[in-house]
């Protein structure tokens, strides 16, 4: 009886608790925050997006990525340069480094199909470092050191959305709010379940009928796309961008978040994105050092909890329907009786 009740009202108290979430962030704004607040906390929408995009490749299908920076530059270079120059409106103009980044990842991962763990985070990192060379030395293109300047803000009818009336934050909802369901959706449909089956036993995902190459190329530009996305939204919030903002450092950034916040987990995302990008604010005497606290909480997580802080809540590999739980709830209260042994020929028949 505990476990059919604990089966009804924890997906209750779950909902509740999401929807208590959702409402404090869309009231946040209006309890008089400062501006240096609320950019804050966009900064970590957006890099819960960027986790969002790497839960993707590393957390669901288990590839490794160390330049995941290079898809972040190129969704922001690629959105900044046509409102700029051909003066795009930000939609069009994110869509469009959307695309030029879905299409880089699936031209980076064709060329290294053959590539697993060591060797495809070397590639990746090479290919992190060759975008950023590009940005920095085509410089007729993207101005090279000086970067992209004066950078239309976000519009939506007409309306400007900035820091000062909130539009840009609420834009962060939004688009967090999407890619989150995106994910969502992926994950607990047929392809999900095949980037899971790759990241536990590729060997066992061939064998039963899984075309892996296809999905490991697939979880790239899902998670390229993302990122492509999050780079758009931060230049034309920002307003300025150059080669220095996607550096290693970046890509390190992102992979600490899904390690902290744990692979393979939705919320993990959020809450490693509120820690390592809001430590450094509170503590700016450390500043200098964050990459070298960076370091310790990984070896720490590492060592003591490297399923990450929201990590493996469940021991099922899926999670199971309502009506598969109370199921197996009613089996676990049934009284089993073992029937005695009748003979060779019940024997033979079973």
């Amino acid at each position: 009886m505990k476990n059919i009740l604990s089966q009804m009202l924890l997906p209750q108290f779950h909902k509740f608790y999401i929807a208590a979430i959702i409402l404090t962030l869309i009231f946040l704004p209006l309890l008089g925050l400062s501006q240096y607040v609320l950019r804050i906390m966009i900064m970590i929408g957006i890099y819960a997006m960027l986790a969002m995009g790497l839960n993707m490749l590393t957390g669901y299908t288990g590839q490794v990525s160390l330049g995941h920076a290079a898809f972040y530059a190129i969704g922001a270079y690629v959105s900044a340069l046509l409102a700029t120059t051909l003066q795009l409106n930000f939609f069009i103009a994110m869509l469009a480094g959307v695309v030029v980044a879905a299409i880089s990842s699936l031209l980076l991962a064709l060329t290294t199909l053959r590539l697993t763990g060591t060797y495809l985070s070397i590639a990746t990192l090479g290919y992190g470092e060759i975008i950023r060379m590009i940005l920095l030395n085509w410089e007729p293109v993207t101005n090279g050191p000086l970067g992209v300047r004066n950078i239309p803000r976000p519009s939506f009818l007409g309306y400007e959305l900035t820091l000062a009336n909130n539009g840009i934050y609420y834009l962060m909802l939004v688009l967090l709010g999407i890619i989150s369901l995106l994910c969502y959706l992926i994950i607990n449909s047929k392809i999900g379940r095949a980037f899971i089956a790759i990241k536990e036993d590729e060997l066992a995902a061939q064998f039963m009928g899984i075309k892996t190459t296809g999905y490991k190329v697939l979880a790239f530009v899902i998670s390229a796309s993302i990122a492509g996305a999050a780079g758009s939204f931060y230049a034309h919030m920002i307003r300025y961008i150059d080669p220095n903002t996607f550096t290693f450092d970046t890509s390190i950034l992102m992979l600490s978040i899904v390690i902290l916040g744990g692979m393979g987990t939705f919320r993990g995302m959020y809450v490693g994105a509120a820690i390592l990008i809001a430590f450094p604010e509170a503590l700016r005497f450390l500043a200098a050092y964050r990459f070298v606290v960076y370091g310790l909480i990984l070896v720490l997580m590492m060592r003591f909890r490297p399923q990450g802080l929201l990590g493996w809540r469940s021991s099922n590999p899926y999670r199971l329907s309502k009506q598969v739980s109370e199921m197996l709830a009613q089996e676990g209260n049934r009284e089993i009786t073992l029937k005695p042994f009748e003979g060779k020929e019940e024997a033979v028949k079973g």
